[in-house]
């Protein structure tokens, strides 16, 4: 077993390699939109997970998931290879790849925060200029003619 120091910086050189290779030296055009956005790697160092992100080609497109993990795992093997070269320990690890669901996520939770805002905003509209349904001052005070020792 090795320590967590070992295996977080091998799970992010892994990460930086498959990127690098993604991005220069794979020449598959699905795999154009992809963006590798975090690897951990197991505490043996045998499995190694990347994360990764599709965009769509404009910003009103969705993106091809689909055809992104098949690309992914068409080029599992030569992207091991290139991992295993460049890292140089004993066992190259096995590359699974997993989409990231944090970017979903903070836009999901981004949309929430605008409902919730435009709400606020027309409850704030609505108490413009309303008075309170009963007296402005409810509470009651020694010097209205009630004593403080009075009982009632």
């Amino acid at each position: 077993m090795t320590g967590k120091g070992r295996a977080g910086r091998l799970g992010k050189r892994i990460g930086e390699i498959v990127a690098t290779a993604i991005e220069h030296e794979i020449k598959d055009p699905r795999l154009e939109f992809v963006t590798i956005t975090d690897s951990r790697i197991t505490p043996d160092l045998r499995v190694a997970t990347l994360y990764y992100t599709v965009r769509g080609r404009t910003l009103d497109e969705e993106p091809d998931l689909e055809s992104a993990e098949e690309a992914l795992t068409a080029a599992r093997g030569r992207l091991r290879t290139m991992v295993g070269k460049q890292t140089g320990v004993k066992f190259t690890p096995e590359l699974t790849f997993s989409l990231d669901s944090v970017p979903d996520a903070a836009r999901h939770m981004e949309e929430l925060l605008a409902k919730a805002r435009a709400s606020d905003e027309q409850v704030r509209k609505a108490a413009e200029g309303a008075t309170p349904a009963g007296d402005e001052d409810p509470y009651k005070r020694a010097e209205d003619g009630l004593a403080e020792d009075d009982d009632r």
